[in-house]
Protein backbone atom coordinates (compact mmCIF):
# COMPACT_ATOMS: atom_id res chain seq x y z
CA UNK A 1 0.00 0.00 0.00
CA UNK A 2 1.13 3.10 -0.89
CA UNK A 3 1.60 5.88 2.19
CA UNK A 4 3.77 8.43 0.61
CA UNK A 5 1.33 11.33 -1.02
CA UNK A 6 0.86 12.99 2.17
CA UNK A 7 2.30 15.81 3.53
CA UNK A 8 3.11 15.13 7.32
CA UNK A 9 1.13 18.24 8.11
CA UNK A 10 -2.21 16.89 6.35
CA UNK A 11 -1.32 13.62 7.45
CA UNK A 12 -1.88 15.03 11.42
CA UNK A 13 -4.57 16.77 10.57
CA UNK A 14 -6.38 13.63 9.17
CA UNK A 15 -5.42 12.08 12.57
CA UNK A 16 -6.57 14.44 14.78
CA UNK A 17 -9.47 14.23 12.77
CA UNK A 18 -9.62 10.69 13.27
CA UNK A 19 -9.40 10.99 17.12
CA UNK A 20 -12.51 13.87 17.41
CA UNK A 21 -14.69 11.88 15.82
CA UNK A 22 -13.53 8.77 17.69
CA UNK A 23 -14.27 11.15 21.07
CA UNK A 24 -17.18 12.30 19.75
CA UNK A 25 -19.34 9.25 18.21
CA UNK A 26 -17.16 6.14 19.25
CA UNK A 27 -15.45 3.65 16.77
CA UNK A 28 -18.49 1.60 15.79
CA UNK A 29 -20.16 4.55 14.43
CA UNK A 30 -17.12 6.17 13.50
CA UNK A 31 -16.93 5.54 9.33
CA UNK A 32 -14.65 6.57 6.32
CA UNK A 33 -17.99 8.54 5.04
CA UNK A 34 -17.27 10.82 8.29
CA UNK A 35 -13.50 11.04 8.28
CA UNK A 36 -13.23 11.91 4.57
CA UNK A 37 -16.34 15.17 5.31
CA UNK A 38 -14.42 16.46 8.14
CA UNK A 39 -11.24 16.18 6.69
CA UNK A 40 -12.34 17.52 3.04
CA UNK A 41 -11.02 14.22 1.38
CA UNK A 42 -12.15 11.42 -0.85
CA UNK A 43 -12.53 7.85 0.72
CA UNK A 44 -10.60 6.90 -2.21
CA UNK A 45 -7.82 8.53 -0.97
CA UNK A 46 -8.13 7.48 2.54
CA UNK A 47 -8.18 3.75 1.30
CA UNK A 48 -5.42 4.15 -0.83
CA UNK A 49 -3.55 5.49 2.16
CA UNK A 50 -4.80 3.51 4.53
CA UNK A 51 -6.19 0.28 3.61
CA UNK A 52 -8.95 0.17 6.04
CA UNK A 53 -10.72 2.18 9.26
CA UNK A 54 -9.10 0.07 11.52
CA UNK A 55 -5.55 0.63 10.04
CA UNK A 56 -6.95 4.16 10.01
CA UNK A 57 -7.49 4.34 13.77
CA UNK A 58 -4.47 2.04 14.87
CA UNK A 59 -2.25 4.81 13.12
CA UNK A 60 -3.50 7.70 14.24
CA UNK A 61 -3.89 6.51 17.78
CA UNK A 62 0.28 6.01 17.26
CA UNK A 63 1.00 9.25 15.72
CA UNK A 64 -0.94 10.76 18.83
CA UNK A 65 1.63 9.24 21.50
CA UNK A 66 4.18 11.53 22.38
CA UNK A 67 7.44 9.76 22.61
CA UNK A 68 8.91 6.46 22.32
CA UNK A 69 9.55 5.27 25.74
CA UNK A 70 12.93 3.10 24.55
CA UNK A 71 14.75 6.51 24.32
CA UNK A 72 14.21 7.26 28.46
CA UNK A 73 17.41 7.22 30.39
CA UNK A 74 17.33 8.64 33.72
CA UNK A 75 20.01 6.05 34.87
CA UNK A 76 17.22 4.56 37.78
CA UNK A 77 13.91 3.01 37.30
CA UNK A 78 11.97 5.14 39.24
CA UNK A 79 13.65 8.26 37.24
CA UNK A 80 12.75 6.39 33.89
CA UNK A 81 8.57 5.96 35.26
CA UNK A 82 8.73 9.55 36.46
CA UNK A 83 10.11 10.58 32.87
CA UNK A 84 7.34 8.62 31.57
CA UNK A 85 4.29 10.04 33.24
CA UNK A 86 6.28 13.83 32.76
CA UNK A 87 6.12 13.32 28.87
CA UNK A 88 2.28 13.68 28.98
CA UNK A 89 -0.62 16.18 30.88
CA UNK A 90 -3.07 15.21 32.77
CA UNK A 91 -5.50 16.66 29.96
CA UNK A 92 -4.16 14.62 27.23
CA UNK A 93 -4.03 11.35 29.71
CA UNK A 94 -7.69 11.70 30.52
CA UNK A 95 -8.17 12.19 26.46
CA UNK A 96 -5.93 9.03 26.02
CA UNK A 97 -7.70 7.18 28.57
CA UNK A 98 -11.49 7.95 27.16
CA UNK A 99 -10.34 6.86 23.73
CA UNK A 100 -9.16 3.65 24.90
CA UNK A 101 -11.79 2.95 26.95
CA UNK A 102 -14.27 3.87 24.14
CA UNK A 103 -12.33 1.50 21.86
CA UNK A 104 -12.04 -1.52 24.21
CA UNK A 105 -15.76 -2.83 23.44
CA UNK A 106 -14.93 -2.52 19.75
CA UNK A 107 -11.68 -4.20 19.95
CA UNK A 108 -13.63 -7.31 21.19
CA UNK A 109 -15.60 -7.22 18.31
CA UNK A 110 -13.18 -6.57 15.78
CA UNK A 111 -10.49 -8.67 15.07
CA UNK A 112 -9.10 -6.64 11.99
CA UNK A 113 -8.98 -3.69 14.73
CA UNK A 114 -7.25 -5.55 17.43
CA UNK A 115 -4.64 -6.95 15.01
CA UNK A 116 -4.30 -3.54 13.64
CA UNK A 117 -3.77 -1.87 17.18
CA UNK A 118 -1.59 -4.75 18.92
CA UNK A 119 0.66 -4.32 15.68
CA UNK A 120 1.05 -0.35 15.29
CA UNK A 121 0.05 0.62 19.08
CA UNK A 122 0.75 -1.98 21.47
CA UNK A 123 3.78 -3.72 20.48
CA UNK A 124 6.17 -0.58 20.01
CA UNK A 125 4.62 0.43 23.53
CA UNK A 126 5.61 -2.56 24.95
CA UNK A 127 9.02 -3.26 23.18
CA UNK A 128 9.84 0.32 24.40
CA UNK A 129 8.87 -0.18 28.13
CA UNK A 130 10.64 -3.97 28.25
CA UNK A 131 13.58 -2.08 27.13
CA UNK A 132 13.34 0.70 29.89
CA UNK A 133 13.15 -2.79 32.49
CA UNK A 134 15.82 -4.42 30.77
CA UNK A 135 18.30 -1.66 31.82
CA UNK A 136 16.81 -1.61 35.02
CA UNK A 137 18.30 -5.29 35.00
CA UNK A 138 21.53 -4.49 33.66
CA UNK A 139 21.59 -1.84 36.27
CA UNK A 140 20.90 -4.77 38.70
CA UNK A 141 18.30 -2.62 40.30
CA UNK A 142 15.73 -5.39 39.01
CA UNK A 143 16.33 -9.14 39.30
CA UNK A 144 15.69 -10.29 35.87
CA UNK A 145 14.25 -13.26 37.63
CA UNK A 146 11.34 -11.57 39.13
CA UNK A 147 8.03 -12.87 38.46
CA UNK A 148 6.32 -9.24 38.30
CA UNK A 149 8.47 -8.13 35.08
CA UNK A 150 6.11 -9.49 32.83
CA UNK A 151 3.31 -8.11 34.89
CA UNK A 152 4.19 -4.58 34.57
CA UNK A 153 2.14 -3.59 32.00
CA UNK A 154 -1.05 -5.25 32.89
CA UNK A 155 -0.37 -3.26 36.46
CA UNK A 156 -0.13 -0.08 34.78
CA UNK A 157 -3.01 -0.73 31.93
CA UNK A 158 -5.12 -1.79 35.43
CA UNK A 159 -4.48 1.53 36.82
CA UNK A 160 -5.87 3.38 33.83
CA UNK A 161 -9.18 1.41 34.08
CA UNK A 162 -9.48 0.67 38.04
CA UNK A 163 -9.12 4.58 39.04
CA UNK A 164 -12.26 5.85 37.03
CA UNK A 165 -14.39 3.03 38.28
CA UNK A 166 -12.77 2.66 41.71
CA UNK A 167 -12.55 6.22 42.69
CA UNK A 168 -14.52 8.45 39.96
CA UNK A 169 -11.74 10.35 38.66
CA UNK A 170 -9.25 10.03 35.87
CA UNK A 171 -5.87 8.75 36.24
CA UNK A 172 -3.44 11.76 36.19
CA UNK A 173 0.57 12.28 36.64
CA UNK A 174 -0.04 12.39 40.72
CA UNK A 175 -2.21 9.40 40.99
CA UNK A 176 0.52 7.53 38.67
CA UNK A 177 3.24 8.63 40.22
CA UNK A 178 1.95 7.33 43.62
CA UNK A 179 0.84 3.71 42.00
CA UNK A 180 4.44 3.47 40.55
CA UNK A 181 5.72 4.07 43.47
CA UNK A 182 3.21 2.43 46.14
CA UNK A 183 2.82 -0.65 43.47
CA UNK A 184 4.92 -1.06 40.39
CA UNK A 185 8.43 -0.52 42.10
CA UNK A 186 7.90 -2.51 45.45
CA UNK A 187 6.82 -5.95 42.99
CA UNK A 188 10.06 -4.81 41.76
CA UNK A 189 11.92 -5.00 44.18
CA UNK A 190 13.15 -1.38 44.23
Amino acid sequence: MARSRLTPERESELYAAVLDLLREVGYDALTMDAVAARTHSSKATLYRQWGSKPELVARALRANKPSDFSEIDTGSLRGDFQEMVARTDDCQMEKDSALMRGLAHAIHNNPELHRALRELLVEPELSGFDEVLNRAIRRGEVDAENPALKLIPHMLIGAFVARPLIDDQPVDRAFLTAYVDAVVLPSLGV
